[in-house]
């Protein structure tokens, strides 16, 4: 039986409602910019507090806002009804052709280690301040936004094959989208589509984004979250860097180790070593490991999720990061390598997790293209269901 279903209810745009993901911005005022010239944002709903007319709020107090924002924008005709669908999905940039399909997955799936069942993969570790956000989100909607992304690896080429033919067979797509980069979003909503369902769920699912949104699942107590699965044939993995501020650099050197490019307006550009610890573990040695404990660490007194720390993924470049500490908005750009894939599989493999903001997969999933009533609010409105318990350690 598959892990993978339609979206009972689901509501499909009509246009201008796309965006990024909400934890895809290394600088929030963008948020902010987006919305004021795309008001249909779904940003505005993800991130409430940073819409025009919520500025000043708390992101819990800017959440009957996001309520009222979706609701309007229903009323507005900015979403259309569907039930029991997936949807197809082609992302087009350049020569790049990506495909996915979107769909809802069983929450009871997740595993993060090698002891716990389930074939939905979690490999990365998290920040609870933003599980705490999106779990108070999802239950002030009642919907679900953005989707987790998810890497089919066991049937990820006929995964590939079907999608492909399917997108090429469907017409006209429902809705069209542009992302900033240049992108073309296309979505074909699909009634009935079995073989894609067991194709989706036919192998192990690695969380390739998303990993905050998947435990926010589980905590909510979820019994399915929206996802878009896809395959290996349509990622790639970009550099995942880091901006300081609000320190003076003082930056530890070592006479072997993994070499890390950190930039700052007094030096410059220079490569620095950071020492790797023979009796730690292959991830405890990946490049951004090292830099979580060694150079934000020790050498700087930083904990992972200290507000000092910008965690920029692979759509900004490194001009962008360099230009941040020239202007006085940073001290300290650190410029890291990205993962590669064949690393990303090992760890997977082996159920262990990634460092935190390590793997920055592209292209990423837009938000509010499809939007998925929660099956808790589903199931709650039929009598006898109750919300279980969330996995032990991860109260909201």
């Amino acid at each position: 039986m598959t892990v993978v279903h339609p979206i009972p209810a689901a509501w499909i745009t009509t246009g201008g409602t796309g965006a990024q993901n909400y934890d895809e911005f290394a600088d929030e005022t963008e948020i902010t910019r987006i919305i004021e010239a795309q008001p249909g944002s779904a940003l505005a709903i993800e991130m409430p507090h940073y819409a025009p007319a919520s500025l000043g709020k708390t992101f819990a107090e800017a959440l009957p806002d996001a309520v009222a924002r979706l609701e309007g924008a229903k009323r507005d005709g900015l979403y259309r009804p569907e039930h029991d669908v997936v949807v197809l999905y082609r992302i087009t940039r350049g020569e790049s052709v990506s495909y996915g399909l979107w769909c809802m997955v069983d929450t009871d799936q997740i595993s993060t280690s090698a002891d716990e069942p389930g074939i939905v993969l979690r490999n990365e570790d998290v920040f609870p301040e933003k599980v705490r956000e999106r779990v108070a989100l999802a239950e002030a909607l009642g919907h679900l936004l953005s989707p987790v992304l998810l890497l089919q690896t066991g049937r990820g080429d006929e995964l590939h094959n079907a999608l492909a033919k399917a997108c090429a067979e469907a017409g006209a797509p429902d809705a069209t989208d542009l992302d900033a980069a240049g992108g073309t979003h296309q979505i074909w909503v699909k009634k009935d589509a079995p073989e894609l369902i067991e194709l989706a769920g036919g192998g192990e699912l690695v969380v390739a984004d998303g990993n905050h949104r998947s435990l926010a699942a589980q905590t909510g107590g979820l019994p399915r979250f929206l996802a878009v699965v896809t395959t290996p044939a349509s990622v790639e993995i970009k550099p995942y860097n880091r901006l300081v501020r609000g320190i003076t650099p003082e930056l530890p050197w070592a006479a072997e180790g993994a070499h890390v490019r950190v930039y700052t307006r007094e030096g410059g550009e220079r490569t620095i070593t950071l020492p790797r610890d023979p009796a730690l573990g292959f991830v405890d040695n990946l490049d951004h490991a090292l830099v979580e404990r060694e150079l934000l660490g020790r050498a700087l007194g930083l904990e992972p999720g200290d507000k000092r720390i910008t965690y920029v993924g692979g759509d900004y470049p490194e001009s962008w990061l360099r230009r941040e500490v020239d202007e006085g908005r940073a001290d300290l750009a650190i410029l890291i390598d990205p993962v590669t894939v064949p690393d990303f599989i090992e760890v997977n493999l082996a159920r262990q997790k990634m460092p935190r903001k390590s793997t920055w997969f592209t292209p990423k999933a837009r938000a509010g293209l499809v939007v998925a009533e929660s099956v808790a609010e589903i199931e709650e409105s039929q009598a006898g269901w109750h919300r279980p318990d969330p996995p032990s350690g991860t109260s909201p």
